[in-house]
């Protein structure tokens, strides 16, 4: 029997990115985890809301809703995976993917690492953020983690 050669092709997208900041690795997950603070560096087009009480252990179920009028396109989320300075948010919607929000220690800080990975299964959608939205995306993701730097480092020094 000749040897087989097995390809796996993977239609998702990635936008990774990290920031350095002085602060310890437990107010960095604060600041990711707390609700209230979420709202400090969140992209202000989004809310996320409970479904139930909030809470970010395994298991533990919200909404993210763009603040389109008359559209408000959701994404559903569960909390896939989570350790200290770890948590994994996997969703599906108009979106189909995961969130992953890493607090790494370092010597005089934390390096924090966001990976959005995805895939849009409708070509429509897919299309058109490709074209309209993408760049925006990762642009918008610097973005927040810039504001969450800025509030960790202020709970941090406090």
């Amino acid at each position: 029997m000749p040897n087989s050669l097995k390809v796996t092709m993977s239609f998702s997208q990635v936008f990774e990115q990290s920031i350095f900041i002085r602060a310890s690795a437990t107010v960095v997950e604060l600041c990711i985890t707390d609700h209230t603070l979420m709202y400090r560096w969140l992209n202000p087009m989004l809310r996320c809301e409970p479904v139930g009480k909030w809470d970010t252990f395994v298991g533990s179920r919200s909404r993210f809703i763009i603040n389109i009028p008359f559209l408000e396109p959701s994404l559903n989320s569960i909390v896939a995976e989570r350790e200290p300075g770890l948590i994994v948010w996997e969703f599906q919607g108009f979106f189909r993917g995961s969130a992953r929000w890493e607090c790494q220690p370092e010597l005089e800080g934390t390096r924090l690492l966001n990976r959005f990975e995805f895939e849009i299964p409708n070509p429509l959608i897919k299309f058109g953020f490709n074209q309209f939205a993408a760049s925006w995306t990762k642009s918008d993701m610097e973005a927040q983690l810039r504001r969450l730097k800025r509030l960790a480092e202020e709970q941090y020094y406090r």
